[in-house]
């Protein structure tokens, strides 16, 4: 089987190094990644310049896009002529809990991933030190998503807590939390007087949800959620039914 190995940290990061270097012992493995941190650049695709692509070492790549654009010309067979079979993206550093997944870079490649047909994985670590664990985390699970296969139209977004892989609780299905953020913008003033903004805010503050994944981590589990790429609220549709839709 071939890996396409992607993330939105850019490809010399250390979670990406980790990760190819374990995969790699079971699986051909090549990373299509950006040239520069892209974090928070959620589903991103560019339309609007030419993208380019230089070979950092062999069956390795940079991309001067975001995660979206590099599983793309990965998978489409666009930089060297053959298409992977799956698509992991990480292991990002941070987390990607609760609605935090709408902005993730990470979490989009798999999400381009799976739009293409492909099973995918987005893996975070809630920190920034144990990639050695994520790494074999990740090694498990395609693997048993290789013996089962994938749910259709569905990604496994999943968050490794921060330990050594002995101190790990487990390893949790969960679903996606629910977080809230204050304070999310800050207002200054340059030297010449003119207002300048910081996305920002203390938090995030979970809502308590006992089969939820920032639960799952919290707890010590390894947290996987299987995200639908189908975004109908269905039970909206129902209660929605009997409104009167038409010209006003």
């Amino acid at each position: 089987m071939r890996i396409l190995l992607t993330n939105d940290d850019g490809h010399f990061a250390e979670g990406l190094q980790t990760l190819r270097g374990v995969l790699s012992e079971r699986w051909e493995v090549v990373v299509v990644a950006p040239d520069r941190e892209q974090s928070a650049s959620s589903h991103a695709l560019t339309l609007h310049h030419p993208l380019r692509v230089d070979q950092v070492e062999n069956d390795v790549w940079r991309v001067d896009g975001t995660p979206t654009d590099c599983v793309l010309l990965g998978m489409l067979g666009a930089i060297d002529g053959e298409r992977p079979d799956f698509v992991v993206s990480g292991v990002n550093a941070g987390s990607n809990l609760g609605d935090d997944i709408t902005y993730s870079g990470t979490v989009a490649a798999a999400m381009e991933g799976t739009l293409l047909g492909h099973p995918s994985l987005a893996v975070s670590l809630f920190g920034n030190t144990r990639y050695d664990t994520a790494a074999q985390v990740t090694a498990e699970l395609v693997a048993l998503v290789q013996d089962n296969g994938m749910p259709p139209d569905t990604l496994l977004n999943v968050n490794v807590p921060d330990v050594g892989w002995e101190e790990l609780s487990g390893i949790k299905l969960t679903h996606q939390g629910k977080r809230t953020y204050s304070e999310q913008i800050v207002k200054k003033r340059d030297p010449s007087g003119r207002p300048y903004y910081w996305v920002a805010g203390e938090g995030p503050y979970w809502e308590t949800d006992e089969g939820a994944d920032f639960s799952a981590v919290e707890a010590g589990y390894v947290s996987v959620t299987p995200l639908h790429l189908d975004l109908t609220n269905h039970r909206a549709i129902e209660t929605m039914k009997d409104w009167e839709f038409g010209k006003r």
